[in-house]
Order: C-alpha cells, then structure tokens, then sequence
C-alpha cells in the first residue's frame, strides 16, 4: 500500500454541488446512475489504485524505459497492473454500450480517471490516450473500422495513441511531412513521429496508432491533412492478429518527469510502408484528431488536479509527522498551514473546473433537448482551454509548494516531494501549450462568438449569487467577494471585445485572461460547494467535519486567493506597451 488514497469524499461532493450529477441522473441514458452504484466504483477505484498503481509510482520513476530489439520494455510491475485495469472494467465506464463498453456518465469515469491519475501519472496517460483513441474512432471512424477495433480499444485489451508531432512540426502541424500513398484499399505510410506517449510497450498485444500525414496530391499546410489507423499488428477479417507491421519505436526521451511513461521516437515505413487506413473524410483529418485533442485536453486538465491531490497528499503526512521547533510537528506553524490551505484550496477549484467539464460533454451528447445539448456543448468548449491551461499551470505552483512544505527534505528524490514537482511539468506543455490554450480561450470561445459563451457563464455566476445572497449573513463574505471576482471578469471580456482589432493585443492578454478566467471560475464553482455544505449542515451532522472543511476551504480561496485575478485584469490594461517594448536585437 501507498501513503495515497483517492479523496472520494469531495470527488462525489463536487459531482454533487458542482458538476450537475443529479440532473445526470433525469436523463434517460443515465436513469439507473443510483448512489450505491456510483459509491461503489468511487471506492473499489479508490481501492484498486492506492493498493495497485500507486505503489508502482516511485518504482516506475526509478526504472524508467527502455528500447530492446526494437521493442520498448515498460518499469517492472506495469503490465501486471495494467492487467488489473482491463480485469476490473476501469478502461470501459463511460464507453458505448454497443461495443462493449458500461454507458456511463464521463463525469464518473473522470472520478475514476483522477484517482488513477493521483496514483501514478505515468500509468494514466496510457489509459488517458486510449480513450482519445476511442473518441475519435467513435466519431470519425467507419462502420468497419469501428467494428475492428473499437471493442478492443473500449475493454483496454488494446491501447491507442495519438501521432502527430515530427522534429520539424510542434505545434505548427501544417508542416507535417509523413506520406500515405495509396495502396489498393489502404495506405502505406512512411516518416518519423516524435514525443509520441506509450508509443510502444509490452502491456497488450497489439496498439492501435492514430496518424496525421499528407496524400502525396494533398496540397501544403493543414487543410491537406489526412488520419489514419495504423495497428502495430495487422487485423485479420475474423479480428486475429496478423502480421508484424512495419511501424517501430527508434527510442525513448530521457525527460525530466514522468520517467515510466515510454516517450517514443516512432519510426514509419522503414521496410516498405506501414498499413494504414482512413479515418473519416481526405485531407479532414485535423478535424478528426481535435476530437481525440479536445477530449485529451480535458484529461491534462484533471492530471493536473490529480498530480496535485498526491503533493498536497503527500505534504500533509509529511507535516503532520515531522517536529520542528519547540517539539511541535511544522503543521502547526501558521507558514506551512497557509500553504498546504494554498495547495488543497486550487486542488478543490481545479476539480471543480474539470469535472465541469466532463459533464458538459455528457449533457452535450445525452441531453433531452437540442438546445440543452447545444448549450452544454458551447460550455463544454469553453471550460476546455481553462480546465487544460488554469488547472495545469497552478498544478506547477501546488506540487512546488509540496517540495517547500518538506523544507530540505523536500529537494532530495528519497522523499518522494520531488517526483510530483517533475511530473507535473510536462502538463502545461503537451496537448498543446498553455499559450496556445490562452489563445485558443480568448480567440476562438471569446472574441468570435461576440462573447455570448463567456456572457452565459457569468449569467450563471450571477444566479449564484442570488443563491448566495438568500443565504443571508451566514455567506455574506463569500458572496461579496465572488460578486467582485465576477465584476472582474465581466469587465475584462469586455475590454478585449472592445480592442481585439488592435495588432497583437490579444496574443499579449491572452494568458492573463486566460488565469483570471479560471481564478473567477474556480471561485465560482467553490462558491457553489460552500452553499452545498451550508445547506447539508443543518440536516447532516453525521458529515459536519467534512461540510464546514467546504466552508473553510473556499473562504480561504476567496480571500487568498482570488484576489489574483485584480493583478491579472492590471497587467492586461497595460495591453502591448510593455510585453513589445523591446526591440528584438535587444533580447
């Protein structure tokens, strides 16, 4: 056993006060969703991965991976957890019914993904690019290629991956150079794929390859972009496995976290082209991969807040053990309190935000109306970029903190407080920059709708405020100052809308808007546990612990922390003056 333990209390409390799970329930797709139903996965997860995964999170660190004849070797360990997971069902929860999978909220299987996430996040990331795999097969995918390997990918039995960085092209996808040719009823690929994530491994029998390339008539940047499915084995007819394909893994990256992860270097076409088959329409295929994208941004999101759950964790042990000064244990100092209070009050907001998110999508897909499935989607959309860019950006403030509440303790790896520090890096890069998801808030989901998402979500705040306010005294000051946070954030949406013509405005605000929408969000969201709590307290005195711990936390929030989101809407007012200033021989 680990010293981690998934934090089911407030992951079914957020569902609960925040993310909509009894208005879940109303809907057909969901109707037998029953409380004992979701408690019992909430807690033999909470089980399976502190007792499974967890354990393999230091060792995995230590062993990291490795290519033997032409093959990578996962950390000792893995391919028997990973064995657990297809066992237990865990990869298949919110998956289709019709091919195997449980029909499950994503909401549910997001509670479950976190406490894996927590455990091991070298681990997750195998299971978190199956379900892009899964998405964007499900959605873009032929009746035949679905029937293939969609059953296989849903019960985990085979895993996916998602390729589409080469050395020449990060983020600029448009220049992508891997070829697919035709070739009587498929394709034959060949090129090379960078930082791709369990490019290879020895956990399943086959891996399903999801890959943007080009046509050879295709024409240049991304509109000439094409998916395709490119199994490591080839599949028969009858669904056995064929022969080898030729697509192999050259290497793995030596990174500065998340060492059990295999970040391959994969090579395609080397003996004479990969197999490869089209996923959804010619030279459609970037469309096709933001489904997988868009999906897997969400997850980033909520590794973020499951990273920070172990540091913050992790910490609390720490403090509660270690005596320092006067023979008193360091949690008693105010220092160390205002930190671990900083750390658990983002990790509850970004739970909050990315749960959020999860359940718009299920409103989008399942709701009962068309205009409710078009709402949750535009919301869904715009907790997107805020559930990947806000959450993972503090993830890096929380688990620094962990290290500092260790003292120097904390810098030495035997501790453990350093490995979150490191792991956690890699979130505010991948699944595309956090800059780019700042621009990708303040362009695509402000700025071209005229603001009506971001007009929508604080009309929401202001009927929590009501809310809040029917409380009377007893919530006064967290009304007060969400009230103010969301003047804040009002006030900043209009001012880009007003000036986003003028040249490099918004790429200069962007993250600023960006960490101020999610600070107001977040609030908001605590908001809404606080009032939860506050109206359990009177009839739940069995939980009273628990319920004024939501009080207590998101008034620290509010006052400790949202105040940042003023320093955010400053620095945005003073627009490119001092961001372009310099000339650029001057850098």
């Amino acid at each position: 056993m680990s010293d981690y333990h998934a934090p089911t209390d407030d992951i079914k409390f957020t569902m609960e006060a925040v993310a909509g799970l009894p208005q879940l329930r109303t809907l057909p797709a969901f109707s037998e969703l029953s409380d004992d139903l979701v408690d019992a996965i909430l807690e033999e997860a909470a089980k399976f991965t502190s007792g499974v995964i967890a354990p393999l999170n230091r060792s995995g660190d230590a062993e990291g991976t490795k290519v033997v004849d032409h093959a990578v070797q996962e950390g000792s360990g893995f391919a028997e957890a990973y064995q657990q997971v297809v066992d237990g069902g865990w990869s298949s929860l919110s998956a289709s019914e019709e091919y195997g999978g449980q029909g499950l909220p994503e909401l549910l299987a997001a509670g479950v993904g976190e406490s894996i996430m927590s455990a091991n996040m070298a681990f997750s990331l195998v299971t978190l690019l199956s379900q892009g795999s899964i998405s964007a097969l499900s959605n873009h995918g032929s009746d035949e290629l679905k029937q293939r390997y969609l059953g296989k990918l849903i019960s985990g039995e085979w895993t996916g991956t998602m390729n589409l960085t080469e050395p020449q092209a990060g983020s600029d996808l448009g220049v992508v150079k891997t070829l697919a040719t035709p070739s009587g009823d498929h394709y034959l690929l060949s090129g090379q794929k960078i930082f791709i994530t369990w490019g290879d491994h020895q956990m399943t029998e086959n891996i399903v390859h999801l890959v943007l390339a080009r046509t050879p008539d295709a024409v240049a940047g991304s509109g000439g972009l094409s998916l395709f499915i490119v199994p490591k084995f080839l599949v028969n007819d009858d669904g056995s496995l064929g022969e080898r394909n030729d697509v192999y893994p050259v290497s793995v990256e030596h990174k500065l976290g998340i060492h059990a992860s295999p970040t391959c270097v994969m090579s395609f076409g080397d003996n004479g082209g990969a197999v490869g088959y089209l996923v959804g329409d010619l030279n459609r295929g970037l469309a096709a991969m933001f489904t997988m994208m868009n999906h897997a941004r969400i997850g980033v999101g909520l590794q973020g807040v499951g990273i920070s759950e172990r540091a913050y964790q992790h910490a609390v042990h720490y403090a509660k053990d270690r005596v320092q000064g006067g023979g008193q244990t360091i949690i008693q100092h105010p220092d160390v309190r205002r930190m671990l209070m900083q750390m658990r009050a983002i990790t509850e907001a970004g739970r909050a935000l990315c749960y959020s998110a999860y359940a718009s999508t299920d409103f989008a897909e399942f709701g009962s109306t068309a205009e409710q499935r078009e709402f949750a989607q535009q919301r869904a959309d715009l907790l997107t970029p805020l559930a990947k860019g806000w959450t993972t950006e503090l993830a890096n403030e929380v688990t620094s903190l962990g290290v500092q509440v260790h003292g120097g303790m904390g810098f030495i790896e035997e501790t453990g407080a350093a490995q979150h520090y490191r792991d956690a890096r890699i979130l505010a890069i991948y699944e595309g920059t956090n800059g780019i998801q700042a621009m990708d808030l303040i362009g695509r989901k402000l700025t071209r709708d005229g603001g009506n998402m971001m007009a929508a979500l604080i009309a929401d705040i202001d009927s929590s405020l009501e809310q809040l306010k029917e409380q009377g005294s007893s919530l006064s000051d967290i009304h007060d100052a969400l009230a103010s946070g969301r003047d804040t954030l009002q006030q900043a949406s209009q001012w880009v809308l007003d000036n986003a013509k003028e040249a490099d405005l918004t790429g200069s605000v962007a993250f600023d808007y960006m960490m101020l929408s999610g600070y107001v969000t977040g609030g908001w969201m605590l908001s809404q546990k606080a009032l939860h709590a506050s109206q359990q307290l009177a009839e739940n005195t069995a939980k009273q612990s628990f319920l004024n711990s939501k009080l207590a936390v998101t008034r620290f929030f509010m006052n400790n922390i949202l105040p940042r989101s003023i320093a955010h809407w400053q620095a945005m007012q003073a627009g490119t003056s001092t961001i372009m200033s310099l000339a650029e021989s001057d850098f």
